[in-house]
């Protein structure tokens, strides 16, 4: 039952169909996800019984807005997330710059917004890009080496940290700063929403952004919420049968 007490992150976690709904009202159901809904709902001026009974029409109606990983081994949703959203990210970025950089450069006098929009972006792009070379470099093979030790095929895994918690709370950490930027951009435009006359270039930045950041929310999503817990647990499982 979805409740107002309920949080984002178990609402979303146990009803992936509900993700559209949060995105549609910009609920921050990752990064942000452990606030009541109530909460939330008061933040942004909605009407908490409103967007209980869109949840729940969602949650039984609609197809899920992301597959649900809730019960797939770890492996499966790490290679999942490396190729669909890193993928994704690394595919989209390059013209989202580049029409950032354009409309920056012929706009930013009048509409100082746009200045901004190419300075986040582009801190943004060199945060992302590092940070999923971390994970596809380290966190991500390590937790792979946890899963095969636990299935009886492998030994324990060595690591440059003491315990998985340790890159997982930097992973979450550099999150919550892609979120604050996109954030950031997203009130800058007013919800990504392009001035009057605006050009097709503009329009067309401003669209992709807002993609972009519904992406995001279901990248961080299915790792602060879903990856990463089940990363821990398998920790602790292959310390407690050495």
């Amino acid at each position: 039952m979805i409740a107002a007490e309920s949080t984002l992150r178990s609402i979303a976690l146990e009803k992936p169909a509900t993700i559209r709904v949060f995105e549609s009202l910009n609920l921050d159901y990752c990064c942000g996800g452990n606030r009541p809904l109530a909460e939330a709902c008061a933040q942004k001026g909605l009407d908490v019984d409103e967007v209980v009974a869109s949840l729940t029409e969602a949650a039984h109606g609609g197809a899920p807005a992301v597959k649900d990983f809730s019960q797939a081994a770890p492996t499966e949703l790490a290679h999942y997330i490396v190729k669909t959203h890193h993928g994704y990210v690394r595919n989209e970025l390059p013209r989202l710059l580049a029409m950032a950089e354009r409309v920056a450069r012929k706009h930013g006098p009048m509409h100082p917004e746009a200045t901004q929009i190419e300075r986040q972006l582009t801190q943004l792009a060199d945060e992302l890009l590092m940070h999923m070379q971390k994970e596809e470099i380290v966190l991500f093979p390590y937790i792979e080496k946890l899963e095969r030790r636990r299935n009886g095929s492998a030994q324990a895994p060595e690591a440059c940290f003491a315990s998985v918690e340790s890159p997982i709370r930097m992973m979450v950490h550099e999150h919550e700063s892609a979120g604050a930027l996109m954030d950031a951009m997203r009130t800058a435009t007013g919800g990504f929403r392009p001035w009057e006359g605006a050009c097709p270039t503009t329009v067309g930045l401003y669209d992709g952004l807002d993609a972009f950041e519904r992406d995001l929310h279901r990248h961080v999503h299915l790792e602060n919420n879903v990856l990463f817990p089940a990363a821990i647990a398998l920790e602790q499982e292959a310390l407690a049968t050495q």
